[in-house]
């Protein structure tokens, strides 16, 4: 069993963070490690209560995973502060597995989940990953991208790793935006009408790593990872008073009935 790591923040209301990371993982049929950047109180309605924990400890958990197991992938969440994302930045660098950032600078809510001074850091992680997968505000924020081919930046144009812009909405379609150097893909799949969406972020780019982690090629791990979001926001469990979690296990259940179909 593909053993992938979380490298993100805790969400104490499970929809979110490490927690959404390890479900994911679990409904990919990967074993999920993880070490805690920060610990949040927060729920569907927001964030309440944010404490980094010292670099030092986030260091030893993962350098803790790392010297006992084979870790086939990386996912990045939430490090919110200059002095983690460095430190982290120097554990992936020599590393030749494929590594998955989620580049959080944004709750749902509309919560900061990262400090100012630390966006240059972030947008440096960026560059030597596999893939970073923003959506359109954290693009904006990151790479002064506005939402469109035309008003791409030259920054993204010439940026060394692959991107993934998130969230393109028609009245029926979901569109996330590719770009690899002269390569744009783009990955549709149904719009579903839900306020379920906390932790879609977090869990989308855990599918992409446990996926690259199984074997999968990066256009085959993000097609199926936007197949496994959309059915987990299909059957949302409709819980909280805000932006509600999405259903990881339904999400991996109808996965892998479509997985079957293919073959």
């Amino acid at each position: 069993m593909p053993v992938v790591l979380t490298i993100a923040g805790s969400d104490s209301s499970g929809g979110a963070g490490i927690q959404a990371d390890l479900k994911t993982f679990e409904a990919f049929g990967v074993f999920g490690c993880s070490a805690i950047t920060v610990l949040t109180a927060q729920n569907s309605t927001g964030v309440q209560a944010i404490h980094p924990l010292p670099v030092p400890f986030v260091l030893a958990e993962i350098e803790s995973v790392l010297s006992d197991f084979d870790v086939a992938a990386i996912k990045l969440g939430m490090l919110y502060n200059q002095e983690i994302i460095e430190a982290v930045a120097a554990i992936i660098k020599p590393l030749t597995i494929p590594v998955v950032l989620d580049p959080v600078c944004v709750s749902k809510a509309g919560s900061p989940l990262i400090q100012k001074e630390a966006i240059a850091a972030l947008r440096d992680l960026c560059r030597v990953v596999t893939l970073s997968t923003p959506n359109q505000h954290e693009a904006n924020r990151l790479f002064g991208y506005e939402g469109g081919e035309a008003d791409l930046p030259a920054i993204l144009l010439d940026h060394p790793a692959p991107v993934l812009i998130k969230h393109h909405a028609t009245e029926t379609m979901c569109a996330d935006m590719f770009y690899s150097g002269a390569i744009k893909r783009v990955y549709v799949a149904d719009l579903i009408d839900s306020t379920s969406v906390h932790g879609t972020g977090c869990s989308y780019s855990s599918a992409i790593a446990a996926s690259l982690a199984l074997g999968f090629d990066l256009d085959a791990a993000i097609r199926r990872s936007k197949q496994f979001i959309t059915e987990a926001i299909r059957y949302a469990p409709a819980i909280g008073h805000g932006r509600g979690p999405i259903n990881h296990k339904q999400g991996g259940i109808h996965l892998a009935e479509r997985t079957l179909c293919h073959h």
